[in-house]
Order: C-alpha cells, then structure tokens, then sequence
C-alpha cells in the first residue's frame, strides 16, 4: 500500500519549518551587511561587499592556503579540546563528589578560571617556547578550567532525590554514583563542554595572532590587517564564527542525543 503523497508533504513542509530559523540570521546580515555597502554608509575600502568577501573566501579554500590554516587551527584547537577533557572530566568527578574537597579548591578554580587567558601568554611563552606547544598549552589550560568547574558543579549538585531512591532500592554507593550522579551531572557537563570548545577556539586563533606563527587563522587575519587586504579580512573572521558555530551545533546534537532525559 502507498503512502500517500500528502504526507511526504508534511514531513518536507516540518523540515524546511526546522530549518528556517537556522537560515534567517545569516540572511539577515547578509541582507544589512549588503544594503549597507550599497548606501555607502561606510567607506567601501573599509567594508566590502559580501559577494567580494565570499569570493575571497571560496578562492582561497580553492587555493588550498585557506583550507591549510583552517585545518591548522582545527587541529590545535581540537588538539587543546583534547587534552582539557581528558584531565577535566576525571579531575571533576573527584572534586565534586566530595563538598570538602570541592571547597578546599574552588578558590584556585574560580581565580584561575577568572584570569583572563591572554594574560597568561607571556608565562605559557617562557615555560614551552613559542612553537605550537605553547599555544595548544595555554588554550588547553583554560579550557579545562571550564570543564573542571562545570563538571564538578554538575556532580555536587546532583538531585539528591533521585540519589536517596536509588540508596532505598538497596544500590551500593558505587552503583549510585555510577548510574544517578553521573548522569545526573551530564547536562551541566556538556554546558562545561560546549563554552570549553568556543573558548579553546578563541584562545588558538589570538595566540596564532600574537604568539608567533606561521599559519592558522589568526595569522592569516593580522596577514590581511597589514596588507589591508579587506575581503580577506573579513572573509576569515566570518569564517572563524562558523567554525566555533560548527563546533557548537556538533556538540549540541550530541548533547540532545545522549542527554535526551535533561529536564525531566
């Protein structure tokens, strides 16, 4: 028997409604942006138009040089994202599953987490020289700070509800911490997870501004600041928000597939 075809309809008409408002925004600026330039509001050497931005952009992914310092800067930034889930996901366990000790260092937690990166550059420079070690270093620090906190609020403040009724059906308090605290604290984690990815990004993209380097996108930004190369220019920022955008709805379709439950 056939479907009937109304229904292929609908299910195309609740897609493309899905989808609109993930297209609206980009339309938007791209329409301002436009009717900008066309005004002559700003001095067009200083604002190009997004059909010149977007080409640059597309010739230099075509080039291969745009596409090689966006594959640099993926891989030191998922490099440092790494490396901070690695020791902030276990590190935060440990300290939240005991209020002691989660007072004992929450004020190293929130005096470090509060320093700004940039501030720490000069320190991470002289301690890993100024190869790409020092710019995954710093941006792996800050970014497991994040999770370090997040995941350790998200195990001391598990509900304890759920916990009591899991100790009353006779669950061991290995058990409890493994099937309720745990996941009571994935929703929290992923929060930690999701600012610890955007911040890692922008950690890399400034050090590959300032710290010496010979690709990435940072370099490439202050390479078309010092040209004044403006297409370029704006074309590469507009491209390290969609790649710390991308980032984010990666990890958010994970989050809403392995945390289906959070806030039930």
């Amino acid at each position: 028997m056939s479907t009937p075809r109304w229904r292929f309809d609908a299910v195309a008409s609740l897609s493309a409604m899905r989808w609109l408002p993930l297209v609206v925004g980009p339309a938007a600026l791209l329409l301002i942006w436009a009717l900008v330039h066309a005004a002559g509001l700003v001095n067009p050497r200083l604002l190009p138009s997004p059909l010149r931005t977007v080409e640059a952009v597309a010739s230099g992914l075509w080039s291969g040089d745009l596409a090689a310092d966006l594959g640099q800067t993926v891989f030191r930034t998922l490099k440092a994202f790494a490396i901070a889930i690695a020791f902030g996901l276990p590190l935060g366990i440990v300290i939240g599953s005991s209020r002691r000790v989660y007072s004992s260092v929450e004020f190293l937690i929130d005096f470090f987490r509060s320093t700004p990166a940039t501030a720490l550059f000069p320190l991470f420079m002289i301690v890993f020289g100024l190869g790409d070690l020092s710019k995954v270093a710093v941006a792996a620090f800050s970014a497991f700070l994040i999770i370090l906190f997040n995941v350790a609020y998200g195990v001391i403040n598990a509900r304890p509800t759920r916990m009591l009724a899991a100790r009353v059906m006779g669950a061991s308090r290995l058990r409890v911490f493994r099937d309720v605290t745990l996941y009571e604290s994935l929703p929290q984690t992923f929060v930690g997870v999701r600012t610890a990815v955007s911040l890692a990004l922008v950690v890399i993209i400034v050090a590959e501004m300032f710290i010496g380097s010979d690709n990435g996108l940072g370099k490439r930004i202050i390479d078309a600041q010092i040209t004044f190369d403006m297409p370029a220019l704006y074309g590469t920022i507009l491209l390290t928000g969609a790649l710390g955008y991308g980032f984010n709805l990666l990890l958010l379709t994970l989050e809403s597939r392995l945390v289906h439950w959070a806030g039930r």
